[in-house]
């Protein structure tokens, strides 16, 4: 089954609520109701007081009545309702509180549940306000308090607080205000259980490849101000300029796209006022980072930032619109698909003649002193899911031949331009399109005529034979880099900020991790069997391709705000400098002090001032079994070894002994460790240079060793 599609953390303008949402049958809150209670909460954060606090946005849906410097005044007839959005979500709190002033006579009509992303409302209870969860206040108001027990019994990651009338009101004003997160109750620690110790050991001069600094990439467009910051001091090494909407991007224009399925098919310019791809690359550079882009190989790119697809004055309504445009999803109100407009409703033809054109742009620019500013082009984004991102203009599911034709134009286009280009492709989504071709998938795996027709081969190895034998042929070279997107399928891991903290959920993210190197590990998805996903990229490279690069294009394993998140996340940054890949490009930037920030950290930043992983990956021992991965590195004169260690043990704490053998003795140690803090890195001072690495539960740490040579 094919994932979401990639999404965008669109701007304010592109959000949408439909109370509806708030009245779908998702799961009741089980848990016993919390005594009442007599005295006043500690508040953690406020999000309304009178306005929106910082930090905070009010996404609410409800008629509104001016009210300065007063409690928000709200028509919630019609089962209206509230949403509070955190810009930065959170699974830490004792509870929602806020107040309320209604008529008497209404008696209990508010529910209060949690969401995160506005598309994740079945993770969390939708909890019913009763008299358990009442405290009379002055002038009529009533102080509501849900507890987390009821809202969080996950204690799942959310970014917003959604308050609604579940059954008809009259229209009467309805007075909130004072809508906060308390400060989570009294806590019992648990106590880490200590394990005693383990050896591990980094194998000095064992130096196996260089480690590629590409591996440390992250994705999307120019430097937003308030990301900036954040986003390169996190020490991200290289961006991509890619996901759905790259493929019908307009260089040309500047800031046209279209968002294709994940927003209405619409024409838009999700840029501020100037912001273009060449701003892009200009960033980059000042920020000393590797630019990849994504090169349109669809054959369409939008013809300005206002056309869409499916209007509704033209079709007629569907199931879900735009009321502000008219632009409808394409679906009818019972699901099907409606039948696509030509093309150049939205768009204008994008041959490779087009493409061509822009890395020529790209190259005379560079030739006028500011140096190479892309380092790989990519050939568009997971084309086997062009029949649903971009059915619009691509209705036909991809076939073994389209994408060949396609990747031969489009990549001698680069060439031409651009004759020492690094190209990467096919830039596929998973699994099923690592094997198989969509029209494959639509006739079924077991019938799979399209992989039939071409000696039965999965797509990825008979792609790269035949792409070995055209460069035999011709001598034009169209591609450089095998490149596939990962995302664990396993049910409530998720991508980004979203997936399941549950302690079960939170291991099985970690594991998920294996799925890209290990041949033992048999996927806990529907996949059901190895994935292997690196090593098997390349074997189809060495048998079909030599010598071509490996490269992750897309990647998350989900809950970056939960340690189960950072860690998968180190875990695999560890991995892709182990496993000798040319690139990985993590969708798209963790949030700012996030585990999964900090995982980017112990590779990048562990110290604050740029202390990082060096340039050699060296081989490591760990005993079978231990919940622990090791990775290490040395720098290329010797004198710097640094290894990252991770505890994947949420309860044990390990005295971990790290014997360096094959070094000199080193002169200094320094060890940095991170279980969660919103500080990041704390320094260890331990005494010596062998005394034991004290790992908490969770936890990643980093230990470096210097030597005098």
């Amino acid at each position: 089954m094919p994932r979401p599609s990639s999404q965008l953390r669109w701007p304010l303008w592109l959000f949408w609520v439909f109370a509806l949402g708030c009245r779908q049958g998702h799961a009741e809150s089980s848990a016993a109701p919390a005594a009442p209670r007599t005295g006043p909460l500690k508040v953690a954060e406020t999000a309304y007081k009178q306005g929106t606090q910082d930090g905070w946005m009010d996404f609410g849906w409800s008629a509104r009545k001016e009210n300065p410097q007063g409690p928000a005044l709200m028509n919630l007839a019609d089962y209206g309702g509230w949403i509070l959005v955190r810009t930065q979500p959170t699974a830490s709190a004792g509870g929602v509180v806020f107040h309320v002033k209604a008529p008497a006579d209404w008696g209990d009509f508010l529910e209060v549940r949690l969401d995160l992303n506005g598309a994740n409302a079945k993770i969390f209870p939708r909890v019913k306000v009763q008299g358990n969860h009442k405290r009379a206040l002055k002038d009529g108001f009533i102080e509501v308090f849900v507890p987390m027990e009821e809202l969080n019994p996950k204690q799942s990651t959310f970014d917003r607080i959604v308050i609604f009338a579940y059954k008809k009101v009259d229209s009467d004003w309805v007075a909130l205000d004072n809508v906060a997160l308390t400060v989570a109750g009294p806590v019992v620690p648990k106590v880490a259980t200590a394990k005693g110790s383990l050896n591990l050991s980094v194998q000095c001069k064992q130096r196996s490849h260089k480690i590629s600094p590409l591996i440390y990439g992250i994705a999307l467009y120019p430097w937003k101000d308030s990301e900036s910051p954040h986003q390169f001091k996190m020490g991200a090494t290289a961006r991509r300029w890619g996901g759905n909407h790259a493929s019908r991007y307009n260089w040309k224009l500047g800031d046209a796209w279209n968002v294709a399925s994940d927003y209405f098919f619409k024409n838009v310019s999700l840029l501020k006022p100037g912001q273009t791809y060449d701003n892009f690359l200009q960033d980059d550079l000042e920020h000393h980072m590797a630019s990849a882009v994504v090169m349109p190989m669809v054959g369409w790119v939008a013809k300005d930032t206002t056309s869409f697809s499916f209007p509704v004055s033209m079709y007629g309504p569907q199931a879900d619109s735009e009321q502000a445009s008219g632009a409808g999803n394409g679906l009818s109100p019972d699901g099907k698909e409606l039948p696509s407009p030509k093309p150049t409703q939205t768009s204008v033809a994008a041959p490779p003649e087009f493409i061509g054109e822009w890395v020529k742009a790209i190259r005379e620019k560079d030739a006028k002193g500011r140096g190479r500013s892309v380092q790989q082009y990519i050939l568009d984004n997971e084309p086997g899911l062009w029949h649903v991102t971009h059915r619009d203009v691509h209705p036909e599911r991809l076939s073994y031949d389209e994408l060949l034709k396609k990747t031969i134009a489009y990549g001698t286009a680069i060439r031409k331009a651009d004759p020492e280009a690094s190209i990467a492709g096919p830039a596929e989504w998973g699994w099923s399109n690592y094997l198989y071709s969509s029209v494959d998938l639509k006739a079924g795996t077991l019938a799979r005529p399209d992989r039939r027709a071409h000696a039965d081969e999965p797509l990825t190895a008979w792609y790269l034979k035949k792409l070995y034998e055209h460069q035999k042929a011709t001598g034009v070279k169209v591609l450089d880099v095998l490149d596939l997107h990962f995302y664990p399928q396993a049910s409530g891991v998720g991508i980004a900020e979203s997936g399941e903290t549950s302690p079960e959920k939170a291991a099985l993210r970690i594991r998920t991790t294996r799925a890209l190197w290990d041949p033992t590990y048999r996927d806990e998805s529907w996949i059901a069997e190895p994935v292997m996903l690196i090593p098997r990229m390349k074997k189809w490279i060495i048998e079909n391709y030599p010598g071509l690069g490996t490269s992750i294009g897309e990647w998350n394993f989900g809950a970056e705000n939960h340690m189960s998140g950072g860690l998968a996340t180190a875990e695999a940054l560890g991995r892709f400098g182990e496993q000798n890949l040319t690139s990985a490009f993590y969708w798209a930037y963790p949030p700012n002090q996030s585990p999964a920030f900090y995982a980017f950290h112990a590779f990048r930043n562990y110290d604050g001032k740029g202390g990082h992983f060096q340039d050699w990956s060296l081989k490591t021992n760990v005993p079978k079994e231990a919940p622990v991965s090791l990775f290490a590195s040395s720098s290329e004169d010797g004198k710097k070894v640094v290894a990252v260690v991770l505890n994947l043990d949420p309860d044990s704490a390990f005295d971990a002994n790290v014997k360096l053998d094959g070094c000199d003795a080193p002169t200094a140690r320094r060890v940095f460790t991170y279980s969660g803090e919103p500080t990041g890195f704390g320094w260890a001072n331990l005494e010596g240079v062998q005394s034991a690495v004290k790992m908490k539960p969770y936890s990643i740490n980093v230990v470096e060793w210097t030597f005098e040579k």
